[in-house]
């Protein structure tokens, strides 16, 4: 990604997250992003390419966060990934999943749906992978899921509860 590229996904994204996708007009992206209009046009023609690369940006972001200095012990490494996206949802997405968002927000759109689908699924397939539950990305996806889905409603209690549903699936495994 180029420094402008970088640029304007950041800013996209953030706008994104704090204000939904159908609040922000395109002159407030382009303050967000901080490039002139002309700028965001070439880089993203249209509001669809403006959502999409904010999401992909935020998908690598994540899993930046998520994923990045794992315990190489399977048994240490789940819990470590729930830690990971509390601490996500605490400071990026107390309001819940973005992806989810924007589906809702253009439920017509293949192309997002495309996007939610594969950030699930990368983020179940290196759960699995980290901690040895390989074939478990569908048990993975629920317990993820789950934890950002319920976040808003019940914080750390969902933590708890989404380390005890994986300890019991490794346990079962």
């Amino acid at each position: 990604m180029t420094d402008i590229t970088e640029k304007i996904a950041t800013g996209l994204e953030k706008a994104f997250a704090e204000h939904g996708f159908a609040e922000p007009s395109v002159g407030d992206l382009r303050d967000a992003a901080g490039v002139s209009m002309r700028t965001l046009y070439k880089y993203a023609p249209s509001r669809e390419d403006m959502v999409r690369a904010a999401l992909e940006h935020r998908h690598r972001r994540y899993l930046r966060l998520v994923f990045e200095d794992l315990p190489s012990d399977p048994s240490l490494a789940l819990p470590a990934v729930i830690d990971a996206i509390a601490r996500w949802m605490e400071s990026e997405a107390a309001h819940g999943c973005l992806f989810h968002a924007a589906v809702a927000a253009a439920p017509r759109d293949e192309k997002l749906l495309q996007l939610l689908k594969d950030h699930k699924a990368e983020v179940a397939e290196r759960t699995a992978r980290a901690a040895g539950l390989t074939g478990k990305e569908t048990d993975l996806t629920l317990i993820l899921e789950g934890l950002t889905q319920s976040w808003p409603l019940y914080g750390k209690a969902a933590v708890r509860s989404a380390k005890e549903l994986g300890r019991k699936l490794a346990t079962a495994a």
